[in-house]
């Protein structure tokens, strides 16, 4: 087993794609707060709009906080979509 791992952390931007402007306003207001109020300490996530696309900003001190954050986005980002499906 490794003691010490030589990552000093991971960084990453994401682009998530939708199909037009009101539906990935509608997404980014639905999770735009749990970003802001998600509680970790080893790593930080920011969601940008821009037009029809939600940037994503993990910067993670370990691979395992930012594989966590990264699914906890992907996670929010589907209910987001599939509670919008049902109610249109």
């Amino acid at each position: 087993m490794i003691d010490e791992s030589p990552l000093q952390g991971v960084k990453s931007s994401i682009k998530v794609e939708f199909e037009n402007k009101n539906q990935a306003k509608i997404i980014y207001d639905s999770i735009v707060l749990e970003f802001s109020t998600a509680p970790d300490f080893r790593s930080s996530m920011t969601l940008d709009l821009d037009d029809s696309n939600i940037l994503i900003n993990i910067d993670a001190q370990d691979s395992t906080s930012f594989r966590a954050s990264l699914n906890s986005a992907m996670k929010w980002i589907k209910l987001a979509l599939e509670i919008n499906d049902l109610t249109n």
